[in-house]
């Protein structure tokens, strides 16, 4: 039985954060013993599959030299930053940056490029879509190293792994051939996605680390038995870790790094020109929202003329600030009739996500969807009830035509506001 389809209702306490990132730190951050045998144990269990070398080897190659290599987290909060203080200078992914530039980069370092897009309570169903504005920068950088840690977010995956999956694909498809890492993370309840998720990575022969499997098994122990690190040391809240517990989030990447180095290249790099596991339908997923639909769609604006700027924030990659996520939005602000409450979206496609936000405020209500004429959901923005984007799955077809998507308040909430972050499409 798979991990999500056992403890239902903890899946469903733990699917994403319930409130913003954390602030405050644990004060419980013991040192381990980072030289014992034991923590060395613990790292090497991490190491769920070496994978295939052949493009990591080649990145870290690469970096020896002097080139320009860049290397490129996403996923949820954990790769944001979450529990780590300061967030941009203590995550995982900036301490195994660290370590990488300074392992195998000549001089400064300054030929490592960091490319962090973690945002908090997000899955891959809204990582695949995010993946060219915030990885690929709109075509103007390419990773030479991706990871990918969706692991304890995607429970909330309509696709239940097709999005995931399809991330996986459109990473190694790139005709820079970057090494993809997957990386699965794991809640204080010891859960996680990865019985869902590795078997993807086996698909593809990819290198993968898992949390669950070097701590959890060790969280039962005393220290006479083999234990090394306390649920209370590792994690800063339910969800995340302390910044001991990105410290070592970050050594198994490091563990990684090392083994793949010192290890004879395969003769052959792995491939994803093979029949997908779970489905690769979104791939050629794109971003349509204020700034570039003109040039793809035809809308009926309504009532959603306004542009809403209370939005979920993330530092990106290795900024102290805050960045606002999906700013070319279309807000309906408090209006009358039910005519003016309603955007409508005419689009060719044969799949499409809507991304709207979740808010706390009762300033927002519920709306209603139609695809063709025909009512097919809400969309509800208190459902998690704290500013953050939310995906939703509209249709998934084989085919492509002409659609038409009417999103407009629901009966009884015609004064309040609904934001329209935008859409996922495929055409």
């Amino acid at each position: 039985m798979l991990d999500d389809e056992r403890n239902v209702d903890d899946k469903r306490e733990y699917s994403a954060p319930r409130d913003p990132v954390g602030v405050v730190q644990s004060t419980n951050e013991t040192q381990v013993d980072f030289e014992s045998q034991a923590y060395r144990e613990l790292i090497e269990r991490s190491l769920l599959n070496r994978g295939n070398n052949v493009r990591l080897k080649r990145a870290i190659e690469k970096a020896r030299t002097g080139d320009m290599v860049n290397i490129a987290y996403i996923g949820g909060s954990i790769t944001h930053g979450a529990g780590a203080i300061p967030i941009h200078l203590r995550s995982y992914a900036y301490l195994s940056y660290e370590h990488f530039k300074n392992r195998y980069a000549p001089s400064d370092g300054g030929s490592i490029n960091l490319i962090k897009a973690g945002v908090g309570g997000t899955p891959s169903e809204l990582g695949i879509i995010r993946y060219d504005r915030d990885v690929l920068r709109d075509g103007q950088v390419q990773p030479d190293i991706l990871i990918i840690e969706f692991a304890v977010n995607d429970a909330d995956d309509e696709t239940k792994g097709n999005c995931y999956e399809s991330l996986v694909v459109k990473a190694l498809a790139a005709d820079n051939k970057p090494a993809v890492i997957l990386l699965f993370s794991v809640f204080e309840n010891d859960w996680n996605l990865q019985d869902r998720l590795a078997p993807i990575g086996w698909h593809y022969d990819l290198p993968m680390v898992s949390m669950k499997d070097a701590l959890v098994e060790q969280f039962q122990k005393n220290p006479a038995e083999g234990n090394v690190i306390t649920k209370e040391q590792y994690f800063h809240d339910i969800y995340h870790p302390t910044n001991l517990g990105h410290r070592i989030m970050a050594d198994t990447l490091v563990h990684l790094f090392e083994v793949t180095d010192h290890s004879v290249p395969d003769e052959e790099e792995q491939t994803h020109e093979k029949e997908p596991l779970i489905g690769n339908d979104f791939v050629n997923v794109k971003l349509l929202d204020r700034k570039n639909v003109d040039q793809i769609a035809r809308i009926e604006i309504g009532a959603f003329r306004h542009t809403d700027t209370e939005l979920q924030m993330a530092e990106m990659h290795d900024h102290d600030y805050g960045t606002p996520l999906f700013p070319n939005n279309w807000m309906c602000n408090k209006t009358g009739t039910q005519e003016r409450n309603r955007f409508t979206l005419y689009l060719r496609c044969k799949r499409l996500l809507l991304i709207f936000k979740d808010s706390s405020s009762d300033e927002f209500g519920t709306a209603n969807i139609k695809v063709d004429d025909e009512y097919i959901k809400q969309a509800d923005p208190h459902q998690v009830n704290w500013t953050h984007c939310h995906a939703m799955l509209l249709f998934n077809e084989d085919e492509v035509s002409e659609r038409k998507i009417e999103i407009e308040m629901a009966e009884g909430y015609e004064d309040k506001r609904f934001t329209i972050l935008g859409f996922g499409y495929v055409d």
